[in-house]
Protein backbone atom coordinates (compact mmCIF):
# COMPACT_ATOMS: atom_id res chain seq x y z
CA UNK A 1 0.00 0.00 0.00
CA UNK A 2 1.30 3.41 -0.95
CA UNK A 3 1.06 5.66 2.11
CA UNK A 4 2.18 8.70 0.07
CA UNK A 5 4.45 11.63 0.89
CA UNK A 6 4.90 12.47 4.57
CA UNK A 7 6.84 14.99 6.55
CA UNK A 8 9.20 13.60 9.16
CA UNK A 9 7.68 12.43 12.44
CA UNK A 10 9.19 13.73 15.68
CA UNK A 11 12.26 11.73 16.69
CA UNK A 12 10.46 10.84 19.95
CA UNK A 13 8.02 8.58 18.06
CA UNK A 14 8.41 4.99 19.22
CA UNK A 15 7.89 3.14 15.96
CA UNK A 16 8.77 3.60 12.30
CA UNK A 17 11.86 4.00 10.17
CA UNK A 18 14.43 6.34 11.70
CA UNK A 19 17.49 7.72 9.86
CA UNK A 20 19.68 10.82 9.69
CA UNK A 21 20.95 11.98 6.27
CA UNK A 22 24.35 13.72 6.25
CA UNK A 23 27.19 14.74 3.94
CA UNK A 24 30.59 13.11 4.49
CA UNK A 25 31.67 16.07 6.64
CA UNK A 26 28.59 15.78 8.85
CA UNK A 27 26.20 18.47 7.57
CA UNK A 28 22.49 17.77 7.21
CA UNK A 29 21.13 17.25 3.68
CA UNK A 30 17.96 19.21 4.34
CA UNK A 31 16.18 18.52 1.04
CA UNK A 32 16.62 14.73 1.04
CA UNK A 33 13.68 12.39 0.42
CA UNK A 34 13.50 8.85 1.85
CA UNK A 35 11.47 6.27 -0.08
CA UNK A 36 10.69 2.81 1.34
CA UNK A 37 9.51 -0.10 -0.81
CA UNK A 38 8.64 -3.68 0.07
CA UNK A 39 10.26 -6.74 -1.52
CA UNK A 40 7.78 -6.69 -4.40
CA UNK A 41 8.79 -3.11 -5.27
CA UNK A 42 5.63 -1.40 -4.04
CA UNK A 43 6.12 1.94 -2.29
CA UNK A 44 5.32 1.73 1.41
CA UNK A 45 6.17 5.25 2.54
CA UNK A 46 7.92 8.34 1.27
CA UNK A 47 9.12 11.00 3.72
CA UNK A 48 11.09 14.24 3.67
CA UNK A 49 13.84 14.84 6.21
CA UNK A 50 13.60 17.76 8.60
CA UNK A 51 15.99 20.72 8.97
CA UNK A 52 18.47 18.51 10.84
CA UNK A 53 18.45 15.85 8.12
CA UNK A 54 16.42 13.48 10.32
CA UNK A 55 13.44 11.36 9.31
CA UNK A 56 11.02 9.25 11.36
CA UNK A 57 8.19 7.60 9.45
CA UNK A 58 4.99 5.93 10.54
CA UNK A 59 5.37 2.24 11.55
CA UNK A 60 6.36 -0.07 8.67
CA UNK A 61 4.88 -3.48 7.90
CA UNK A 62 7.14 -6.07 9.52
CA UNK A 63 9.75 -7.59 7.21
CA UNK A 64 12.48 -6.63 4.76
CA UNK A 65 12.34 -3.32 2.91
CA UNK A 66 14.49 -1.32 0.50
CA UNK A 67 15.22 2.28 1.48
CA UNK A 68 16.34 4.78 -1.18
CA UNK A 69 17.58 8.26 -0.23
CA UNK A 70 17.67 10.95 -2.93
CA UNK A 71 18.57 14.66 -2.97
CA UNK A 72 19.28 17.14 -5.74
CA UNK A 73 23.02 17.32 -6.38
CA UNK A 74 23.80 14.04 -4.58
CA UNK A 75 24.25 10.43 -5.61
CA UNK A 76 21.29 8.31 -4.42
CA UNK A 77 21.87 5.69 -1.73
CA UNK A 78 19.97 2.41 -1.37
CA UNK A 79 20.07 0.26 1.78
CA UNK A 80 18.10 -2.64 3.25
CA UNK A 81 16.00 -2.16 6.37
CA UNK A 82 14.35 -4.88 8.45
CA UNK A 83 11.24 -3.75 10.30
CA UNK A 84 10.46 -5.47 13.59
CA UNK A 85 7.05 -6.74 14.60
CA UNK A 86 6.31 -3.27 16.00
CA UNK A 87 7.16 -1.64 12.64
CA UNK A 88 10.47 -0.16 13.81
CA UNK A 89 13.66 0.06 11.68
CA UNK A 90 16.75 1.99 12.78
CA UNK A 91 19.24 2.96 10.04
CA UNK A 92 21.38 5.50 11.89
CA UNK A 93 23.40 7.94 9.72
CA UNK A 94 23.14 7.63 5.94
CA UNK A 95 25.92 9.49 4.09
CA UNK A 96 25.33 11.06 0.67
CA UNK A 97 28.14 11.91 -1.75
CA UNK A 98 27.99 14.81 -4.17
CA UNK A 99 27.36 14.00 -7.82
CA UNK A 100 30.61 13.96 -9.79
CA UNK A 101 32.60 13.23 -6.66
CA UNK A 102 32.92 16.94 -5.83
CA UNK A 103 32.09 18.08 -2.32
CA UNK A 104 30.58 21.47 -1.56
CA UNK A 105 29.89 23.45 1.59
CA UNK A 106 26.24 23.62 2.69
CA UNK A 107 24.17 25.71 0.21
CA UNK A 108 23.73 29.41 0.91
CA UNK A 109 25.60 32.72 0.92
CA UNK A 110 29.20 32.73 2.15
CA UNK A 111 31.06 36.01 2.77
CA UNK A 112 34.84 36.12 2.31
CA UNK A 113 36.65 37.10 5.51
CA UNK A 114 39.66 39.25 4.47
CA UNK A 115 41.21 39.04 7.95
CA UNK A 116 41.72 35.31 7.48
CA UNK A 117 42.27 35.19 3.72
CA UNK A 118 45.16 35.95 1.38
CA UNK A 119 45.30 37.23 -2.20
CA UNK A 120 48.79 37.18 -3.69
CA UNK A 121 50.56 37.48 -7.05
CA UNK A 122 54.08 36.19 -7.73
CA UNK A 123 56.40 37.24 -10.57
CA UNK A 124 59.82 35.99 -11.58
CA UNK A 125 62.70 38.41 -10.92
CA UNK A 126 65.78 38.28 -13.19
CA UNK A 127 64.87 34.70 -14.03
CA UNK A 128 66.42 33.60 -10.75
CA UNK A 129 63.98 34.16 -7.91
CA UNK A 130 60.47 35.47 -7.36
CA UNK A 131 58.81 38.51 -5.83
CA UNK A 132 55.41 38.14 -4.18
CA UNK A 133 52.87 40.91 -3.66
CA UNK A 134 49.83 40.69 -1.42
CA UNK A 135 46.60 42.69 -1.53
CA UNK A 136 45.39 43.66 1.93
CA UNK A 137 41.94 45.05 1.08
CA UNK A 138 39.31 42.96 -0.68
CA UNK A 139 35.74 41.74 -0.37
CA UNK A 140 33.83 38.85 -1.89
CA UNK A 141 30.75 36.68 -1.84
CA UNK A 142 30.32 33.00 -2.70
CA UNK A 143 26.85 31.64 -3.45
CA UNK A 144 26.77 27.86 -3.02
CA UNK A 145 23.90 26.17 -4.83
CA UNK A 146 22.62 22.60 -4.63
CA UNK A 147 25.18 21.74 -7.34
CA UNK A 148 28.54 23.14 -8.41
CA UNK A 149 26.96 24.36 -11.65
CA UNK A 150 24.51 26.59 -9.75
CA UNK A 151 27.22 28.17 -7.56
CA UNK A 152 28.91 31.54 -8.19
CA UNK A 153 31.43 34.01 -6.81
CA UNK A 154 32.06 37.77 -7.04
CA UNK A 155 35.04 39.63 -5.58
CA UNK A 156 36.61 43.10 -5.56
CA UNK A 157 40.19 44.02 -4.65
CA UNK A 158 41.53 47.50 -3.88
CA UNK A 159 44.41 47.75 -6.35
CA UNK A 160 46.30 50.30 -4.24
CA UNK A 161 46.47 47.83 -1.33
CA UNK A 162 49.30 45.91 -3.05
CA UNK A 163 52.34 45.34 -0.86
CA UNK A 164 55.66 43.63 -1.67
CA UNK A 165 57.71 44.84 1.28
CA UNK A 166 59.43 47.54 -0.80
CA UNK A 167 57.85 50.98 -0.94
CA UNK A 168 59.56 52.04 -4.18
CA UNK A 169 58.47 48.86 -5.93
CA UNK A 170 54.92 49.15 -4.56
CA UNK A 171 54.60 52.72 -5.87
CA UNK A 172 55.83 51.55 -9.27
CA UNK A 173 53.20 48.77 -9.35
CA UNK A 174 50.51 51.36 -8.61
CA UNK A 175 51.73 53.60 -11.45
CA UNK A 176 50.67 53.75 -15.11
CA UNK A 177 53.42 51.22 -15.97
CA UNK A 178 51.36 48.53 -14.24
CA UNK A 179 47.94 48.84 -12.56
CA UNK A 180 47.44 52.62 -12.90
CA UNK A 181 45.38 52.64 -9.71
CA UNK A 182 44.37 56.31 -10.04
CA UNK A 183 42.27 55.37 -13.08
CA UNK A 184 41.55 51.75 -12.14
CA UNK A 185 41.15 51.59 -8.36
CA UNK A 186 39.31 48.24 -8.27
CA UNK A 187 40.24 44.78 -9.54
CA UNK A 188 37.06 42.76 -9.97
CA UNK A 189 36.18 39.13 -10.68
CA UNK A 190 32.77 37.68 -11.48
CA UNK A 191 32.23 34.01 -12.24
CA UNK A 192 30.25 32.98 -15.31
CA UNK A 193 30.22 29.23 -14.69
CA UNK A 194 31.40 26.51 -12.34
CA UNK A 195 32.05 22.86 -13.15
CA UNK A 196 33.39 19.86 -11.29
CA UNK A 197 37.05 19.07 -11.99
CA UNK A 198 37.54 16.12 -9.63
CA UNK A 199 37.16 15.24 -5.95
CA UNK A 200 36.93 18.49 -3.96
CA UNK A 201 37.94 20.54 -7.02
CA UNK A 202 36.10 22.99 -9.26
CA UNK A 203 36.95 24.94 -12.38
CA UNK A 204 35.56 28.46 -12.01
CA UNK A 205 35.17 30.34 -15.27
CA UNK A 206 34.88 34.09 -14.94
CA UNK A 207 35.61 37.64 -16.02
CA UNK A 208 38.56 39.51 -14.51
CA UNK A 209 38.95 43.27 -14.83
CA UNK A 210 42.50 44.42 -14.04
CA UNK A 211 44.21 47.70 -14.97
CA UNK A 212 41.17 48.70 -17.00
CA UNK A 213 41.26 45.54 -19.16
CA UNK A 214 38.67 42.75 -19.00
CA UNK A 215 39.59 39.15 -19.83
CA UNK A 216 38.16 35.67 -19.37
CA UNK A 217 40.07 33.90 -16.58
CA UNK A 218 39.64 30.41 -15.15
CA UNK A 219 40.43 29.55 -11.54
CA UNK A 220 41.51 26.10 -10.39
CA UNK A 221 39.62 25.96 -7.10
CA UNK A 222 40.00 23.41 -4.29
CA UNK A 223 37.50 23.08 -1.46
CA UNK A 224 39.32 22.35 1.81
CA UNK A 225 36.35 21.71 4.11
CA UNK A 226 34.17 23.44 6.70
CA UNK A 227 34.46 24.01 10.43
CA UNK A 228 32.71 25.94 13.21
CA UNK A 229 34.64 28.98 14.43
CA UNK A 230 35.06 30.44 17.96
CA UNK A 231 32.55 33.20 17.22
CA UNK A 232 29.58 30.91 16.57
CA UNK A 233 29.87 30.93 12.80
CA UNK A 234 30.51 28.28 10.19
CA UNK A 235 33.55 28.66 7.91
CA UNK A 236 34.53 27.14 4.59
CA UNK A 237 38.10 27.15 3.26
CA UNK A 238 39.19 27.31 -0.38
CA UNK A 239 42.43 27.52 -2.33
CA UNK A 240 42.49 28.87 -5.89
CA UNK A 241 45.25 29.46 -8.41
CA UNK A 242 45.57 30.86 -11.92
CA UNK A 243 48.25 32.29 -14.19
CA UNK A 244 47.99 35.66 -15.95
CA UNK A 245 50.06 37.10 -18.78
CA UNK A 246 50.98 40.71 -18.02
CA UNK A 247 50.66 41.74 -21.66
CA UNK A 248 47.00 40.56 -21.68
CA UNK A 249 46.28 43.37 -19.21
CA UNK A 250 48.40 46.03 -20.93
CA UNK A 251 51.11 45.84 -18.26
CA UNK A 252 53.95 45.81 -20.79
CA UNK A 253 56.62 47.58 -18.80
CA UNK A 254 59.88 45.68 -18.64
CA UNK A 255 63.60 46.23 -18.54
CA UNK A 256 66.23 44.04 -20.13
CA UNK A 257 69.27 44.15 -17.90
CA UNK A 258 71.78 42.05 -19.82
CA UNK A 259 72.07 39.19 -22.27
CA UNK A 260 68.35 39.35 -22.96
CA UNK A 261 67.39 38.68 -19.34
CA UNK A 262 64.21 40.55 -18.33
CA UNK A 263 63.89 42.22 -14.97
CA UNK A 264 60.31 40.92 -14.56
CA UNK A 265 58.78 37.70 -15.86
CA UNK A 266 56.02 37.73 -18.47
CA UNK A 267 53.51 35.87 -16.27
CA UNK A 268 52.01 36.25 -12.82
CA UNK A 269 50.98 33.36 -10.62
CA UNK A 270 47.90 34.38 -8.65
CA UNK A 271 46.95 32.44 -5.51
CA UNK A 272 43.98 32.84 -3.21
CA UNK A 273 43.68 31.27 0.23
CA UNK A 274 40.16 32.05 1.31
CA UNK A 275 38.06 31.60 4.42
CA UNK A 276 34.39 32.39 3.96
CA UNK A 277 31.76 32.73 6.68
CA UNK A 278 28.25 31.42 6.09
CA UNK A 279 25.86 34.36 5.86
CA UNK A 280 26.99 37.69 7.25
CA UNK A 281 30.45 37.74 8.88
CA UNK A 282 30.54 37.93 12.67
CA UNK A 283 32.63 40.55 14.52
CA UNK A 284 36.01 39.19 15.52
CA UNK A 285 39.53 40.29 16.33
Amino acid sequence: MDIGLHTAYPSTARHGLHAVVRTKDGWAVRHAVVTVTDMSGHQVVRAEVDAEGEVMTAPLPPGVHTVVVTAVGYMPVAVTAIATASGTAELGVLELARQGGVDLPPPGVWTIDPAHSKVSATAQHLGLSSVQGRFSEFTGRIDIGPTAETSSVVAEIEAASIGTGNRTRDDHLRSADFMHVDLNPVISYRSTGVSAAGPDRWTVRGVLTLAGVTRLVDLDLSYLGTSPDPWGGLRAAFHAVTELRREDFAMNYNQVVQAGISLIGATLKVELDVQAVRGEPTPQS
